[in-house]
C-alpha cells in the first residue's frame, strides 16, 4: 500500500523534527507532504519540500496518517492524528497544563522514552480514546553516533528558552557575564536561541559577537551540539537533546534541576560551574547516564524509523477498542478560527482510507 503522509507544523522549529521522518517515509517509496498552519512558517518551507499551500489542499490529499508537530491539529483532515512532540519534557508547565495535557485532537502518541512513556500510559487507561507507543524521538536522530570533538579550545554551547519568566536573556547580568567570559579568549561560545525569543534580545547576542562568541540563528542545532564541549542554559528543552551526548550542562535557575545538571544561582558562579562542567565529573556523568536510560535510551539513530512502523501497525490494526475523541468544541473552534475556516464534520474516530 503507498501510505500517503502528512507532516502538520506550525513553527520553524518542527522542521529538523520532521526531517528525519520525512526521509525515512520517502526511503520507504512513500508519499508525503508538508502543512503549516501559520501563515509565516508556510513561507519558509525550501524549495524541496512537498508543500501543501491551504487548508483545502490538505483535506483534499487526504492523509492516511498525519504526523503532528504541534500541540493542535485541524480535526476535519481526514487520516490518523499522531502526536510527535515539538520537544523534550522542560518543566515548564504544570502536570496538566505542559507535556501531559490531553487535549483530544490525537489518535496515537509517539513517546521518547520511559519517564514519558509511563504517564501517558495512564492517561490512555483513564481517557480510551488514544494509544501509546515508545519509540524515540525522530529530531535527535542525527545526533548519532555519538562524535568526539576535536577542537582545542573548549567550545560552549548558549542555548535558551523564549519564555521571559525562564529565559538567560531577560537577565542583563548574565549577559555581561557572558559577555566578560567571550572576552578573556579561553573559551569559544556559540549562541543559538529559541526562535520564539523576542528580536530584542537576540540582537543583543547578535551585537555581542567578537572572535570567541558567535550567534547562528538556525533550527537545524544538531551540528552545533556535536560541536560544543558542554552547554550552559537555563529551562529549555534542548537542554535533555543536547544531554543525550553524555555531555554536561549548567544551567542558571533552572525550573526543575536533577543530579544530572550542574544548576546555579548567582552569576559570579557561572566561571566556576562552566570549569567544573568541562571536567567532566564522574557523579554528574553517571547522574547523566542515569537521566539518558529513562528520558530518551536510544542510541542507534533509529527512532524516525520506530516512529514510521509503529504509526502504519497503528493505522493497520483493529482500533475498535478505541473510544471517539471528546467532542473539544471550544478547540476545535479555535482551530477553524485560526486557519479561517468553519467545516462542521469532524474526524472523532478514524477508519481506514
Amino acid at each position: 500500500m503507498n501510505y500517503r503522509f502528512l507532516i502538520y507544523i506550525s513553527y520553524t522549529y518542527a522542521f529538523p523534527i520532521g526531517e528525519p521522518l520525512e526521509k525515512e517515509i520517502k526511503k520507504r517509496g512513500y508519499e508525503v507532504k508538508w502543512f503549516a498552519d501559520e501563515p509565516e512558517t508556510q513561507e519558509k518551507f525550501s524549495s524541496d519540500k512537498a508543500v501543501l499551500k491551504d487548508i483545502q489542499e490538505a483535506i483534499a490529499y487526504n492523509p492516511h496518517i498525519i504526523l503532528s508537530i504541534t500541540d493542535s491539529i485541524a480535526d476535519f483532515i481526514p487520516g490518523i492524528k499522531v502526536q510527535i512532540f515539538h520537544g523534550f519534557l522542560a518543566n515548564k508547565h504544570s502536570f496538566k497544563k505542559g507535556h501531559f495535557r490531553i487535549r483530544g485532537f490525537f489518535d496515537l502518541y509517539c513517546t521518547q522514552g520511559p519517564s514519558t512513556t509511563k504517564p501517558f500510559k495512564k492517561l490512555q487507561k483513564k481517557h480510551k480514546h488514544f494509544e501509546v507507543i515508545e519509540t524515540g524521538w525522530s529530531k535527535v536522530d542525527p545526533l548519532f553516533p555519538i562524535e568526539k570533538n576535536s577542537t582545542q579550545k573548549p567550545v560552549i554551547l548558549i542555548s535558551s528558552t523564549f519564555s521571559p519568566k525562564y529565559s538567560l536573556t531577560y537577565l542583563e547580568e548574565v549577559i555581561r557575564e557572558i559577555k566578560r567570559l567571550s572576552k578573556i579568549g579561553k573559551w569559544e561560545f556559540k549562541v543559538v536561541l529559541h526562535p520564539k525569543l523576542a528580536q530584542d534580545k537576540i540582537e543583543i547576542f547578535k551585537a555581542m559577537q567578537n572572535e570567541n562568541l558567535t550567534y547562528y540563528d538556525t533550527t537545524d542545532i544538531i551540528p552545533l551540539f556535536k560541536q560544543a564541549d558542554i552547554m550552559f542554559s537555563d529551562t529549555t528543552s534542548a537542554i535533555t537533546e543536547f544531554i543525550l551526548q553524555k555531555k554536561p550542562v549548567v544551567t542558571f535557575k533552572n525550573n526543575k534541576p536533577g543530579e544530572h545538571l550542574i544548576d546555579i544561582t548567582e552569576v559570579n558562579e557561572i566561571e566556576h560551574a562552566l570549569s567544573k562542567a568541562l571536567a567532566r565529573p564522574q557523579s554528574i556523568m553517571e547522574a547523566i547516564q542515569n537521566y539518558i536510560d529513562v528520558t530518551h535510551p536510544y542510541y542507534d539513530g533509529n527512532s524516525s524509523q520506530r516512529v514510521i512502523n509503529s504509526c502504519i501497525d497503528f493505522f493497520n490494526s483493529d482500533r475498535s477498542y478505541l473510544k471517539k475523541k471528546p467532542l473539544n468544541l471550544i478547540r476545535k473552534l479555535k482551530v477553524r478560527k485560526k486557519l479561517g475556516f468553519y467545516p462542521l464534520r469532524s474526524y472523532s474516530k478514524t477508519s481506514k482510507n
